[in-house]
């Protein structure tokens, strides 16, 4: 196998990857959007937290054991929310790579918009519309 070929291999694995990376962390926001119920909110979260504390001190044992347990799945919930965007730290690596991995899989802009990929995105990336 020629160098070369093997350069044009890792590319279109770099290439395969970042699409890849994009259009999971897009397929996850699409999913986590479609379910129901408040999306989470560390701001309010913490307002909760006060609010809990507040509570617990003049709350007959059953609620206070209930407020004990909301105040820890909040707790967890800010510890394991980084604050990260999966989608906006993946769509660098997608506008560079897109186009040509489309070119080469023979994907359509159509196809990328069909799945959810903003006409903007898809725009910066040179993905052609037709």
């Amino acid at each position: 196998m020629s160098d070369s070929h093997k350069d044009a291999l890792a590319a279109g694995r770099q290439q395969g990857a970042a699409v890849r990376a994009y259009l999971n962390a897009l397929d996850q926001q699409n999913q986590d959007s479609s379910r129901r119920g408040p999306r989470f909110n560390p701001e309010k979260a913490a307002e909760r937290l006060t609010a809990i504390e507040a509570e617990e001190a003049s709350a007959d044992p059953l609620a206070r054991l209930l407020l004990i347990q909301e105040r820890l799945d909040i707790t967890a919930r800010l510890e394991s929310d980084d604050g990260s965007d999966p989608v906006a730290d993946t769509v660098d690596g997608f506008v560079a790579n897109a186009a040509a991995w489309a070119a080469r899989k023979g994907i359509t802009y159509k196809a990328f918009r069909e799945f959810g990929v903003p006409a903007d995105v898809l725009k910066a990336a040179g993905v052609p519309r037709s």
